[in-house]
């Protein structure tokens, strides 16, 4: 009888399974293609991103099921797309330019229960500056988990918004691209 209940509950969990959460692709900010104009021509170059735990492209959402990148990116290259993205709009990207923008995902994290992406990243120019950003990204949760965690996966691309946002708006911007 034992077997029985044990077959019947390892069937049980494989085929219940878990939920899967992807993050949006990255959209544009009008905000921060604005601020990136505003450098009057100058051009950059984005070199490596890294992490303080690199290679991670998903984080557990309450046991649920993960949040996930897009197309599987790690966090770290999901950000490094994002700020590309931003410098090619705003017409400041050449992957010859003179300024390298290099960046470390110091940390990310999220609690699904009071609705909040935490975010730091360290931004370093060849030039020898730098510039570190937090962001704490607050959006509406659920007390359901299957609610909450698709509210955290779609939080996370405005959150990465904000966070470059810091970033390319911040008056230390100019240490780095100089």
């Amino acid at each position: 009888m034992l077997p029985k209940i044990i077959v019947t509950l390892i069937l049980v969990v494989v085929m219940t399974g878990c939920s899967t959460y992807s993050a949006d692709r990255y959209s544009i900010s009008v905000d921060n293609v604005t601020a990136l104009k505003e450098i009057n021509g100058t051009k950059l170059d984005v070199g490596e991103f890294t992490a303080s735990k690199p290679g991670q492209t998903e984080i557990m959402c309450r046991g649920v099921g993960p949040i996930k990148t897009p197309d599987g990116q790690t966090f770290e290259n999901f950000i490094k797309k994002a700020l590309v993205d931003e410098l090619k709009i705003a017409e400041a990207y050449s992957n010859s330019a003179k300024i390298t923008l290099t960046g470390n995902l110091d940390a990310i994290d999220f609690s699904s229960s009071s609705g909040t992406w935490n975010l730091a990243l360290t931004v370093n120019s060849s030039n020898g500056n730098s510039l570190t950003a937090l962001e704490n990204y607050s959006y509406t949760t659920s007390f359901y988990g299957e609610t909450a965690c698709n509210q955290t996966a779609q939080a996370l691309m405005p959150a990465v918004q904000n966070l470059i946002g810091k970033v390319v708006q911040n008056n230390e911007f100019r240490k780095l691209i100089q």
